[in-house]
């Protein structure tokens, strides 16, 4: 009966077209407080979900699901041994971090990073996807919450994610490298560059979600930006990261963007040349071909003559 009762209350929560009338609803936010504690996974389940669905939306949403006191027991949940009960969970954390500062930091003070950090590595591609938007969320808040995550070791892993995951993960863990790099100190950005992100973002300069290359293309130019500042102050002149890119075949593909369908996606990347290279190549042994997926283009790599270059 109880079951079946929590059930009927997690589905009174649910929706979005129209949502179900906040103030009835959140009337019910005591009760799971206290269902968070049973033994039943099932009732845990259906107890999450339902704090998931009423923090799906505004701040004053989010802040009536802190204000329950559920975040601490949330966070506790995202180790639990049974996916039913850690998916909500995390979906319910990922929600509430995608609240203003103050809110994120709620989740953070209740140990979640860590919690988080295990999930990376768990062996459903599901959990490691939420987990990593959730990150992105927390990525998206001020610095000292980006160097809590730096602290915590969570990027090391998100950049073999970003190389190694299926698409649908490494797109989350895309935003979250971006995030960091709009948001972080030149210190943290220097950090994510020293473990290699600058390759893996090359990477999805060639896949077909124009939303993922806008968020790849945005977290190259604030490497960029970054190294300009440092080329000026070292009186060099010299960008350090443009080589970097150059390397990772980054420049041939920001030039393949520049005839991009997408007029952002074409702006962004010619303005990246002008501005940080200061090149045009015309090349059409670079044009890509497209892979068997068609989700990605494919870039053949310039072969060297067979004499030698002449220097």
């Amino acid at each position: 009966m109880t079951r079946n009762a929590v059930w009927a209350l997690s589905n009174l929560c649910r929706g979005k077209n129209p949502p179900p009338e906040f103030a009835k609803v959140s009337s019910c936010l005591p009760v799971l407080s206290r269902l968070l504690f049973s033994s039943d996974s099932d009732l845990l389940a259906d107890a999450c979900w339902a704090l998931s669905y009423l923090s799906d939306g505004p701040n004053e949403k989010i802040q009536a699901v802190i204000d329950s006191g559920v975040c601490r027991r949330l966070v506790e949940l995202l180790m639990h041994n049974d996916y039913k009960v850690a998916s909500p969970a995390l979906r319910a954390v990922g929600n509430i971090v995608t609240g203003d500062d103050i809110q994120t930091q709620v989740i953070l003070n209740c140990s979640a990073l860590p919690c988080l950090l295990h999930l990376l590595s768990s062996p459903k591609e599901s959990i490691r996807k939420e987990a990593c938007w959730t990150i992105s969320n927390i990525t998206a808040g001020n610095r000292a919450q980006i160097q809590a995550v730096i602290d915590t070791n969570i990027f090391p892993v998100l950049i073999e994610i970003l190389q190694k995951a299926e698409f649908r993960t490494r797109k989350e863990a895309a935003w979250a490298i971006t995030n960091a790099t709009s948001g972080g100190t030149p210190e943290q950005i220097r950090y994510l560059v020293s473990l290699g992100c600058i390759k893996p973002l090359c990477d999805l300069l060639t896949v077909m979600d124009s939303k993922i290359v806008q968020v790849a293309l945005n977290g190259l130019e604030n490497i960029l930006r970054l190294g300009e500042q440092e080329g000026k102050r070292s009186g060099s002149g010299v960008n350090p990261y443009c080589g970097l890119i150059e390397e990772a075949y980054g420049l041939d593909k920001i030039e393949f963007l520049q005839s991009h369908e997408n007029q952002e996606i074409y702006q962004k990347a010619f303005d990246l040349i002008e501005h940080y290279f200061g090149v045009e190549d015309d090349d059409s042994s670079l044009a890509p071909q497209v892979d068997e997926t068609q989700q990605q283009f494919i870039f053949q790599q310039p072969e060297a003559p067979m004499e030698g270059f002449q220097l």
